[in-house]
């Protein structure tokens, strides 16, 4: 997908969806960042997240053409790309918590899964609000 052939302007009512997916994530950051969990915790397995996925899914179709498509695939990455990464961290903090700095690798880990995750929600809704596509 080029961003510089999404010239096609987007309904109105799909840019309003996308806000709220990346208003859903934010949400989800939000309750893990000031409540007991995680924040990346919070974002995979809070309802916001789940919901705003689920929500991108469903509205990917309409956006097909238009350069609101490129943020449904951003917004619907960032949370896979989020899963697979907290997974690949598990996997190698696992077996080193037997030498210990297995704890340390998880909470770094997850500190920086939950940084990468608030600068992609950010930067997308950045670029939303000055309706610029994202790049792929």
């Amino acid at each position: 997908m080029n961003t510089t052939t999404m010239t096609v302007e987007a309904p109105a009512s799909l840019v309003l969806v996308s806000h709220l997916i990346y208003a859903l994530h934010a949400l989800g950051l939000a309750i893990g960042a000031f409540g007991a969990a995680s924040v990346i915790g919070a974002f995979l397995l809070g309802w916001p997240s789940i919901i705003a996925v689920i929500i991108g899914y469903v509205k990917r179709g309409e956006a097909r053409g238009t350069w609101l498509e490129s943020h449904f695939s951003w917004q619907i990455r960032t949370f896979w790309l989020a899963l697979a990464w907290v997974v690949l961290v598990g996997l190698i903090s696992l077996p080193l918590t037997l030498v210990i700095i297995g704890f340390g690798t998880w909470v770094l880990g997850l500190v920086v899964l939950g940084l990468w995750a608030i600068y992609r929600v950010a930067r997308g809704w950045l670029r939303l609000n000055a309706h610029q596509p994202m790049p792929i």
